[in-house]
């Protein structure tokens, strides 16, 4: 599909949204529209839609979507290269803007998303990176009974309050509605060897590239009212979806720190056992407070961790 809207003004791009898809027709349209529904000076962000070899009618969709809102900057590019880490750097590479804005396609940003971030920016100039909350969307309109504080993430959610604040310690955006300025991305960009690839659910590198900008004295940034919602389908509630997340966040982790040292990785067996104490505790704590699901299902999901963790043969 030819990007018939090449001719970008660099210097008034200010916002580059970047999604990356893959088989996502049901959805994609309507994160577009979301971000197109926003009364931004169209001249001042882009969309750079990256399509991961997508093989539904995901291209079609994107078509509309130009066809419908001609006056966006919204280009479009194929990364035949599989994985989202792959298809995250080729965002970097085709974007103009300072500010660069990863959205799944598969989250809705609100109406006042380009606005909210604007302001945001120019009143902490010192951020190296940010993230927004992510409010999770059941398709079933149900919420999972197993689902508490401790296992929000695992929906790809995140809610740090009302306040802004910076993401200390071991905390970090969510992928679903992060960004970095372009000057803070580091070399390498996203680690090719980490990231979901199809269908596998390997994860590990948006921890890889904030510890990275956070090692090089960086400001990550969490802005409450820079909001998206982020559909979560009914199969990604499952028993055994949960236990291929599990496997994922194991196997990343092990390249991860395997990848940095032998200490770092021997380090992350440590903290490992750390987690297991917590985890037990916390199942104490659910079972007396009559939600004992909540608890099981951490149990299930740290076992499967440590599984993928400490044996490299599986």
């Amino acid at each position: 599909m030819a990007n018939k809207n090449s001719e970008y003004v660099a210097m008034s791009i200010e916002i580059s949204i970047i999604i990356c898809t893959y088989n996502r027709e049901q959805y994609i349209y309507r994160t577009l529209e979301h971000i197109a529904g926003n009364p931004f000076p169209a001249e001042r962000f882009e969309i750079v839609l990256v399509n991961n070899n997508s093989t539904d009618h995901t291209e079609s969709e994107c078509q509309r979507f130009r066809e419908t809102y001609p006056s966006l900057n919204f280009h479009y590019v194929m990364e035949v290269k599989q994985g989202l880490s792959h298809a995250r750097n080729r965002g970097i590479r085709e974007s103009r803007g300072e500010t660069l804005v990863f959205l799944d396609d598969d989250a809705f940003a609100e109406g006042d998303y380009l606005q909210r971030l604007s302001s945001y920016l120019h009143s902490y100039p010192d951020a190296a990176a940010f993230g927004g909350k992510i409010t999770p969307l059941f398709e079933s309109g149900q919420t999972p009974p197993w689902l508490g504080k401790w296992s929000y993430s695992w929906v790809s959610a995140l809610d740090k309050g009302t306040q802004v604040c910076l993401f200390k310690g071991k905390s970090y955006p969510i992928g679903a509605n992060m960004g970095i300025k372009r000057h803070a991305v580091p070399a390498g960009e996203f680690n090719i060897a980490l990231g979901r690839n199809k269908n596998n659910l390997m994860g590990g590198e948006e921890k890889d590239i904030f510890n990275r900008i956070k090692a090089a004295q960086g400001k990550i940034y969490y802005f409450p009212r820079l909001r998206v919602t982020h559909v979560i389908p009914e199969r990604r509630t499952t028993r055994e979806y949960i236990r291929q997340l599990a496997e994922g966040v194991g196997k990343s982790e092990r390249l991860r720190t395997q990848g940095i040292s032998r200490c770092a990785y021997l380090k992350s067996l440590l903290m490992e056992g750390v987690k297991w104490g917590a985890t037990l505790l916390l199942w104490v704590r659910y079972a007396i407070g009559g939600t004992p699901q909540k608890g099981n299902m951490l149990v299930y999901f740290r076992r499967y961790v440590s599984k993928y963790l400490w044996c490299s043969k599986l």
